[in-house]
């Protein structure tokens, strides 16, 4: 179970990230604040995975707390000004998300958070942050929960992507760049203008294509050599 607060000094902007967070199964919520010196209180005697943060506050301000943590958890910012981000991502700070958030908009900071946390490289089972680690895809009016480890492999598209999993495919409005991006490098592979692999899924190889569980894609020639170096093989003569 993943725990997490809420900093806000404003009520309906705290009854909007509970909302948001109701939809979530893996999150509990241990407690809002509507100001730092509380919440700074509580993280003192507290652990905490994640912290949803509002920049201005009276007496203190967002930043200033997290300045003053010595070892902050993660720390998604909520503000309604976009002036304090540069700032804020100095401070490495998660995300970034400027009010009113949306549902949509608070579905990707979540799956920012949970690919930063699998990818965590002192957790201490890296195997079972992996098979529990999950992202979120805006698939037409809902928002789908697919977990990584059941990504076989990840179709591209002009204006979308088709994820294939082992149970069954998703269609997202996302560019496969997106997912590049947000997937972890040690366990996918991009092979090809318009695919994305799971490298543990993966049964064969040749220089020219891959076999993923019965199916045959082919290996783009920009991509082959970050491929096999992915897979530590030497090239075919």
């Amino acid at each position: 179970m993943i725990t997490c607060i809420i900093v806000d000094d404003e009520k309906p902007a705290r009854d909007l990230i509970v909302l948001h967070l109701s939809h979530l199964k893996d999150f509990q919520l241990l407690a809002a604040f509507e100001n730092a010196v509380d919440a700074f209180n509580y993280l003192q005697t507290n652990s905490v995975d994640l912290v949803f943060l509002d920049v201005q506050m009276p007496k203190i301000s967002g930043i200033e707390l997290i300045k003053s943590l010595k070892l902050p958890p993660k720390i998604i910012l909520t503000t309604a000004y976009r002036e304090y981000a540069v700032e804020a991502f100095e401070l490495d700070v998660l995300d970034y998300m400027v009010k009113p958030i949306t549902q949509e908009r608070f579905m990707k900071a979540i799956s920012k958070f949970n690919y930063y946390s699998a990818k965590t490289p002192e957790a201490a089972d890296p195997l079972s942050a992996f098979n529990e680690a999950y992202i979120f895809l805006k698939t037409g009016k809902e928002q789908a929960k697919i977990f990584l480890k059941d990504i076989i492999y990840i179709e591209g598209f002009r204006d979308y992507i088709k994820v294939h999993t082992t149970s069954r495919f998703y269609l997202a409005n996302e560019r496969l760049s997106y997912m590049e991006e947000k997937l972890p490098e040690s366990k996918f592979v991009r092979i090809h203008k318009s695919f994305i692999i799971a490298l543990d899924k993966l049964t064969s190889f040749t220089l020219d294509q891959v076999m993923l569980e019965k199916m045959v894609l082919p290996i783009g020639r920009s991509y082959k050599n970050e491929f096999l170096k992915k897979t530590k093989a030497i090239a075919l003569k």
